[in-house]
Parts: structure tokens; C-alpha cells; sequence
């Protein structure tokens, strides 16, 4: 089960500018400082275990951030968010990759981290290098293999996780027809075992065809929660094309 109760993130709009050691020290002050916005605030929501959601909205309306809120890399400035269970996270294509190791070296430490032992990893490493089509690649630096790889492999370890609830960040967009069908199979077996799935897409037919349920953000705020099909019409209605 997730449930997150008044979660707000806020960010300096100016990147450029240095915090100093007394902005650091009154972080948790509340107070909004000249050039700060909510990239999310007052979102809460409960999500059951096995459900598939669905998130929706327009670039730079908090979908990814909500999804690194869900996935524990970022902390809410307000309210919180609790997860019962593991998350495996397929948020950035590189995120949680090291660039100067290789492929091997690479799905070794991410199945580790996430608590795969040994003997484990081995047991899944062949089906997982196999998944991604990468083994002609295995011992080749991260940094050095091409956008749709790093998609590949990135995809075929988190997909053999044991945790039960799986994000996933505009990744289906990327790749070929072909590896695109493997995921779409992935993901249904995933769901057929009882996994929770967060998709951010921009895909209605993503969105129609892995979710029950949708959440609509617009400017940080969760304009609407409710089954897949009112949260897409809502939003085509708000943004027509």
C-alpha cells in the first residue's frame, strides 16, 4: 500500500544560485523564499496493492517528481508519503547506473542494492542480458552504449526485481517496436502477479491498456483521481490538441 497525505515539494526556480549554509540550515522552515515554487503541494491519495496508476499532466507539472517522492529519492518538504514494500524505479534511463562500469558490473550492483543476493543474480543474470539483447555489449562501459541500450538493460533488471511496486517514467517511448512489445509482456506479467504499477506516459493507449486508474496533475495540484478513462477525458477536455 502507498499513501501519501499533503505531500508538497518545493524548488528554486533560479538553479544557478548557491545555497548557503544558513538556507540549508532553515530548510525546514516553511516559509516560501523570493524565487521559490511548489513543483507539488497538497497531493494525497492512497493507492491499494496490485492497482496500476496511471499519472497524467502536461511537462512540468510534478509527474516525475512524484514519482521520485513515491520512490524515496526525493523528500517532501511538506507532508509525507509512506510505501509498505520495496519500490522498483525506472525513472531516468541512467538514473542509478554507473556510467564507467560495465553492463555486468552494472546489473550486478543494481539487483544488489535492491536486495537480490549472489546467487540470486546469478540465477536471473542470463535471462536479464538476454531481455535487453545485450550481450554483445556486456563488458562494454554503461557511458558508452547508445540511448536505446541503456533502456534495454536498465528495464530488464528493474523488470526482475522482487519488489512490489514498480515505476516506470516515460521509458515505453523509447526503443523499438519489437523491444517495446518484451516490456508490454513484462509489465502484463508483472501485473498478473499482483504488482502496483506507477506509469507516467503521455500514451493514451499506454495509459488505456496497463491502467485502472489515473491521477491528473496540473501546476502541482492533483486535479482529479478516478478510473483511467474520466482522468484521460478530463484532461484532453482541459488541453485539447
Amino acid at each position: 500500500m502507498i499513501t501519501a497525505s499533503d505531500l508538497g515539494v518545493r524548488f528554486r526556480r533560479n538553479r544557478g544560485s548557491r545555497r548557503s549554509f544558513k538556507d540549508l540550515f532553515a530548510r525546514g522552515v516553511r516559509r516560501a523564499r523570493p524565487g521559490d515554487f511548489w513543483a507539488l503541494r497538497n497531493i494525497s491519495f492512497t493507492v491499494q496493492p496490485g492497482e496500476a496508476i496511471g499519472v497524467v499532466g502536461r511537462n512540468g507539472q510534478g509527474k516525475s517528481t512524484l514519482l521520485k517522492l513515491v520512490a524515496g529519492v526525493l523528500f517532501p518538504d511538506e507532508g509525507r508519503v509512506q510505501v509498505h514494500g520495496g519500490v522498483a524505479p525506472l525513472i531516468e534511463i541512467t538514473g542509478g547506473f554507473v556510467g564507467d562500469l560495465t553492463v555486468r558490473d552494472n546489473v550486478q550492483l543494481t539487483a544488489g542494492l535492491h536486495g537480490l543476493g549472489k546467487r540470486e543474480i546469478a540465477a536471473r543474470f542470463d535471462s536479464i542480458i538476454e531481455f535487453a539483447g545485450a550481450g554483445d555489449v556486456i563488458d562494454t562501459p554503461f557511458k558508452h552504449l547508445s540511448s536505446g541500450m541503456k533502456v534495454r538493460v536498465a528495464f530488464a533488471v528493474i523488470s526482475q526485481l522482487d519488489e512490489p511496486v514498480l515505476l516506470v517514467d516515460e521509458v515505453l517511448a523509447v526503443g523499438d517496436k519489437a523491444f517495446r512489445a518484451k516490456c508490454y509482456q513484462r509489465i502484463e506479467e508483472l501485473l498478473a502477479e499482483g504488482k502496483t504499477l506507477f506509469l507516467v506516459s503521455h500514451n493514451e493507449r499506454d495509459l488505456r491498456r496497463f491502467c485502472t486508474r489515473g491521477l491528473y496533475l496540473n501546476k502541482g495540484a492533483l486535479v482529479l483521481d478516478g478510473p483511467i478513462d474520466d482522468v484521460l477525458a478530463q484532461y484532453a477536455e482541459d488541453h485539447p490538441v
